[in-house]
């Protein structure tokens, strides 16, 4: 593998990301069904909704997902949240997710987010220094998940 590209997602671009989304969690790939093609219709057209992809070989290497949120704190600057990154497990430690990571920052700064934020699963250390590498700590917020 020699080069990959970062970019947004395309529609035609869905197998290649459920796919990918296969070793994320164990998630299964989805069948086609109305529902899910209005879900991915309606992510695809969400222009706060930002599905970031490095492409390696032909085929979608690694993802993550930023989202702008709109706010009234903060002299109503929105913030971004990022959330599902993944890299194919053939493709990893080539700086594809970093590189998806930081294309998330610029969508961020560009809409002038005051933060970005990021939650991980992950209690492996390599996960959380890589994290820590990206530029994100774990000092200054602290999170709380209820499941539903």
């Amino acid at each position: 593998m020699d080069t990959y590209k970062v970019r947004e997602i395309e529609a035609s671009d869905f197998d290649g990301l459920m796919a990918l989304y296969t070793q994320l969690h164990g998630n299964a790939f989805p069948e086609k069904t109305p529902g899910i093609t209005s879900l991915w219709n309606r992510i695809l057209q969400d222009k706060d909704h930002h599905i970031i992809v490095a492409e390696a070989d032909g085929r979608i290497a690694s993802s993550c997902v930023c989202v702008i949120i709109p706010n009234l704190t903060h002299n109503q600057q929105p913030y971004a949240f990022v959330e599902n990154v993944i890299t194919d497990e053939r493709f990893r430690k080539q700086g594809m997710a970093t590189a998806c990571l930081n294309y998330a920052k610029e969508l961020a700064v560009k809409e002038n987010c005051y933060k970005l934020m990021l939650l991980t699963g992950s209690k492996k250390e390599s996960t959380l220094e890589f994290y820590r590498q990206a530029g994100y700590n774990s000092e200054d917020k602290t999170a709380f998940i209820q499941w539903i």
